[in-house]
């Protein structure tokens, strides 16, 4: 076993995250504009890129993986892709291997999904309103994202529900969504708005909602207890006593998780961001293409990349401005 990956920080790095596409059937408002320009397909890793890259990963320590994208299942031939990964599994050198996804696709290939070892997924939902699920999502359609959410439960995949806190869009739907996440026997986590990318004529800043504030309003109904759990990313949860279901919550805005961080996100053209709130990144490409038969140039790039994995990040909206905004979409990231 090679030495395994830790950063300047003393923090080992044992979760990636892999966008293995920019793509995405949706154009959701705070992630992407309407009318993207997407990468052309040669810029792209291959699915056998992305194999050898993620298997150097899990190599190197990496024991959680996660698929991202855009959309991860609109990916051309992508459960070639899981079901090489899931060798991994089987070998008990990755312990978790999952993804997040809008549910668009989850009809199709959610059977295939666990059959590859996959066991749960997060999928992201920020409205029970089919008006508002079309004017968020653009192109979206949310009966379409209830049978893949029926599909995956019925495939045995545990599902949480992401929701991307909107002032003035959902707060008035944070009862109904805990109450339906209850009903169906599924966690919900609750993301702040985080500044990325150039989204055309939305207000970032107008549709930020502090979390802070959405604990209040949740404690004037329930019973919260602090959970001290972790599932190997930035979310903190509670319980809520009445009904005993779980809440999470992602607050980089409000609170600021770097100091446990142990996770780094690849993007579909192989660069490796080992911040998701800064700019600094590394190509990855390179070494993988330019040395077809040994992993050992990737392998130095890789770990010349965690060796400048910063501290934290700079979101910040305390100053009624957009400190520390990234130029680059949350898609091409992979979130």
């Amino acid at each position: 076993m090679s030495q395994p990956l830790i950063d300047p920080f003393e923090r080992a790095i044992s979760y990636l995250r892999v966008s293995v596409t920019d793509r995405c059937d949706f154009r959701c408002v705070y992630c992407m504009s309407e009318n993207m320009t997407f990468l052309p397909k040669k810029e792209l890793l291959t699915l056998e890129e992305l194999d050898r890259l993620c298997s150097t990963f899990v190599r190197l320590g990496v024991q959680k993986l996660r698929i991202t994208g855009g959309e991860p299942l609109v990916r051309r031939g992508i459960m070639t892709y899981f079901d090489a990964m899931s060798r991994h599994l089987e070998s008990g050198a990755l312990k978790e291997l999952t993804l997040t996804t809008n549910g668009s696709q989850l009809e199709k290939y959610a059977d295939d999904l666990a059959a590859c070892g996959v066991k749960r997924i997060n999928i992201s939902l920020d409205t029970l309103d089919e008006a508002k699920f079309a004017e968020i999502t653009r192109w979206g359609r949310l009966p379409q994202v209830i049978k893949g959410i029926d599909a995956a439960q019925k495939a045995g995949l545990r599902v949480k529900i992401n929701t991307v806190a909107l002032k003035g869009f959902n707060e008035d739907e944070l009862f109904p969504l805990i109450d339906w996440c209850a009903s169906r026997d599924m966690d919900l986590t609750f993301i702040e708005v985080m500044p990325m990318g150039d989204i055309g004529n939305e207000n970032r800043l107008g549709q930020y909602w502090s979390l802070k504030d959405m604990r209040k309003t949740i404690g004037e109904r329930f019973t919260m207890t602090d959970l001290a759990e972790r599932t190997g990313g930035p979310a903190r949860y509670i319980r809520l006593e009445e009904t005993g279901q779980k809440i999470g919550f992602i607050t980089p805005l409000t609170h600021n998780f770097c100091e446990s961080c142990n996770r780094v996100r690849i993007t579909c053209t192989g660069e490796i961001y080992t911040c998701l709130g800064q700019e600094g990144k590394s190509d990855l490409r390179a070494p993988l293409r330019a040395y077809p038969d040994t992993d050992f140039p990737l392998e130095e790039a890789i770990r010349a990349a965690i060796a400048l994995k910063p501290k934290g990040h700079d979101f910040d909206y305390s100053r009624q401005e957009l400190g520390g905004q990234m130029t680059r979409h949350m898609s091409h990231t992979g979130g």
